[in-house]
């Protein structure tokens, strides 16, 4: 992100001068293609911190999108304190041509490549543009996700530990105005999620899941909107009341090792042990049944819903009590 002077929020051509708002598409070039992204620019009347929110960052997941579009709407500039950058549709060859994790210009899931290589694929490049004009220079970053239209999913919200007590209890503090009953940790800031690379810029940087198979859920986007509201009044200083929750951190992760039919033994929030079995994949062709099982205990806080999987289809995600 740059800025023509210390007011300025600007966005490649985009710009805001402050008191304003601005919505329009920036063009990230992506070596021989283009994509343009659509973003709100939000530059407060009074001082405050840089707040980057972004969504659409991989296909199928709604929730987020919807919910940043309605708070771009909502969002004063007389009223709000500091920058706030709203990206509304980070991906948007995988958002729009996709619809799945992966994006169509070259397969690859962009949340596993940042902060990306300027000089690599499309959706390398990609994740580098986010990065370079979105994400940096940020005072707190918020990545906004959903269960894909094959995953379901339980509401939760996630964030990596640096180590820097700083980081990490601002971090700590924002999952909490979220609202939601689950946060699970990140024991370290290694990876290329968004909000990993950032908080390995010293940037206290949350994921928030909401939503699930990607469904249009109104009410859903809406208490996203609201939670979103208390989070930038909590950066800018206002009191929010802390809200007992549960702490995890990742236990296990679970794959396909068959191709077939997937039918699993689980919801969202089920609680699991280390062996248990909890689905099978059948083969359409000769009705041989693979059992699969879970690899840790505790409980599965995402998984695949969708019926026909690959061998190293991720299956379900489990975490334990910290």
């Amino acid at each position: 992100m740059t800025s023509d002077t210390a007011t300025t929020l600007t966005v490649g051509a985009l710009s805001a001068g402050p008191g304003t708002k601005v919505r329009g598409s920036v063009r990230a070039e992506l070596g021989t293609l283009t994509t343009d992204v659509p973003v709100a620019l939000i530059n407060g009347s009074r001082p405050g911190p840089r707040v980057v929110i972004t969504a659409g960052v991989r296909g199928g997941e709604f929730t987020g999108i919807d919910a940043l579009h309605r708070l771009a709407g909502r969002l004063d500039p007389e009223q709000v304190r500091g920058q706030v950058l709203l990206c509304l549709v980070a991906n948007p060859p995988a958002v729009y041509n996709g619809r799945l994790g992966t994006s169509p210009l070259d397969g690859i899931n962009i949340n596993r490549v940042f902060p990306g290589d300027p000089e690599g694929s499309p959706t390398e490049r990609l994740a580098a543009w986010l990065f370079e004009n979105n994400i940096e220079g940020a005072d707190a970053f918020v990545d906004l996700h959903a269960g894909r239209i094959d995953e379901f999913l339980q509401n939760f919200v996630g964030y990596r530990l640096t180590g820097d007590p700083e980081v990490d209890a601002k971090a700590a503090t924002m999952a909490n105005a979220i609202g939601y009953d689950d946060v699970i940790l990140g024991l370290n800031a290694d990876g290329g999620n968004s909000h990993a690379a950032a908080a390995r810029r010293g940037i206290p940087a949350i994921l928030v899941e909401t939503g699930q198979l990607g469904e249009r859920d109104p009410q859903a986007a809406a208490d996203l909107a609201a939670a979103l509201l208390r989070v930038l009044d909590l950066l800018n200083g206002e009191h929010i009341e802390p809200r007992p929750v549960t702490e995890w951190v990742w236990a296990g992760f679970v794959a396909s090792e068959a191709i077939g039919l997937w039918y699993p033994d689980f919801t969202p929030g089920t609680d699991v042990t280390e062996g248990q079995v909890i689905g099978r994949v059948v083969d359409p062709a000769n009705v041989r049944e693979h059992e699969v099982r879970s690899t840790a205990t505790g409980r599965v806080f995402y998984g695949m819903r969708g019926l026909t999987v690959l061998p190293g289809t991720d299956l379900a995600a489990i975490a334990a009590p910290r």
